[in-house]
């Protein structure tokens, strides 16, 4: 499976990572993205930094709906990578109105075609998918 190529698409893989590695070594999403511009010459997409500050600040809320959804699967069963891929399709399906729905689902099952297991596509598929069918409720 090959790496993202569209911009949003990396920057949606940078924020994974950044995520990823925050929760990793305890740290906040703020200083990963400070260590990652001040040790690195990586440049961080202003994409990747809303990604991030949205699913830092409704993360709260993010993972209630995943807990309440993911039928049989709580947060902690998760593989770190799923449940970092499902925090940010979540956030940009139910609070970024610049990705269309379709678009953040299909782009976090491609996130987790790269990242994680054979099993992870699918798993996210079916729960973002019944987000995005009860998103007009879980909005209200």
């Amino acid at each position: 499976m090959s790496a993202p190529t569209s911009a949003r698409g990396k920057a949606r893989r940078r924020a994974a990572d950044i995520l990823f590695e925050a929760e990793q070594r305890s740290v906040s999403a703020f200083d990963a993205i400070r260590d990652r511009r001040e040790k690195t010459d990586q440049v961080i997409n202003p994409y990747t930094v809303d990604i991030v500050q949205g699913v830092v600040a409704m993360q709260e809320r993010i993972d209630e709906f995943l807990s309440t959804y993911s039928q049989g699967w709580p947060l902690e069963r998760m593989p770190a990578v799923d449940r970092i891929i499902l925090r940010v399709g979540t956030w940009e399906l139910l609070y970024n109105d610049d990705a269309p729905d379709a678009v953040a689902v299909s782009e976090a099952v491609e996130l987790a075609k790269v990242l994680s297991t054979d099993e992870s596509p699918s798993f996210v598929n079916g729960l973002l998918g019944r987000l995005q069918q009860l998103k007009p409720t879980l909005l209200a």
